[in-house]
């Protein structure tokens, strides 16, 4: 397992204040000793370990099958449904959408092989990730990566009241690779995938998914 390069000032400065706490805790307040200063040094310890786990990356391999799906995020599956895509598609497609809490890993990949035809940042509010309005106003940004065949997928990557900030890393025309990053959402958010109408749908609704190797489907 390795850090993100996403977390290296995060976790540099959060490491710094929890030191400068944990000295004068020390120094004007309750010695370590005291239960209460012992409390406080436990608090600043666990919140320093959460922020350093956001960042974490596993290690994983897989193998794919041709036309699969691969899953771009760690997290649950909120939504499976026939909606319109109005941005790039202005059509019919399935929507398959992940929710990402602040405990999963938040480094996102590609789930197919291709180029990138399209790719666009838009700011935005923070609305909850659930919320039904989250992937039109929410900040956001929109990957769509073309297959060989011309099969096309739109990734949308979704901030949520906590994330305030999307990395993402392709541009326009780009040549990725299937499970390559495509980028990272800080503090909790969503990923939306858009697949053509006739995709073969693997996941279920509430189920728990990892980026790399959960099959989310297959193209025709």
């Amino acid at each position: 397992m390795t850090l993100h390069r996403e977390g290296t000032s995060i976790i540099l400065i959060s490491l710094a204040i929890s030191m400068a706490l944990g000295v004068l805790n020390w120094v004007y307040l309750f010695p370590i000793s005291n239960i209460l200063g012992s409390c406080f040094f436990l608090l600043l310890l666990v919140m320093l370990v959460l922020v350093i786990q956001f960042f974490r990356i596993p290690k994983r391999q897989n193998t794919y099958e041709p036309k699969e799906i691969t899953c771009p995020a760690d997290g649950k599956v909120v939504v499976i449904e026939e909606t319109t895509e109005t941005e790039y598609f202005k059509d019919k497609r399935i929507q398959v959408s992940i929710f990402m809490s602040p405990l999963n890993v938040h480094a996102n990949y590609y789930p197919i092989k291709g180029t990138l035809p399209f790719v666009k940042y838009h700011p935005g509010k923070f609305l909850v990730a659930w919320h039904p309005k989250s992937s039109t106003d929410n900040e956001r940004t929109t990957i769509v990566v073309k297959n060989e065949d011309g099969k096309e997928i739109l990734i949308r990557q979704i901030a949520g009241a906590v994330a305030r900030r999307i990395c993402y890393y392709g541009q326009a025309n780009d040549k990725v690779e299937q499970a390559g990053e495509l980028g990272f959402i800080k503090f909790g958010s969503r990923v939306d995938l858009f697949l053509p109408l006739e995709t073969k749908i693997n996941v279920k609704l509430g189920q728990s998914v990892q980026a790399k190797l959960t099959s989310i489907g297959f193209l025709s």
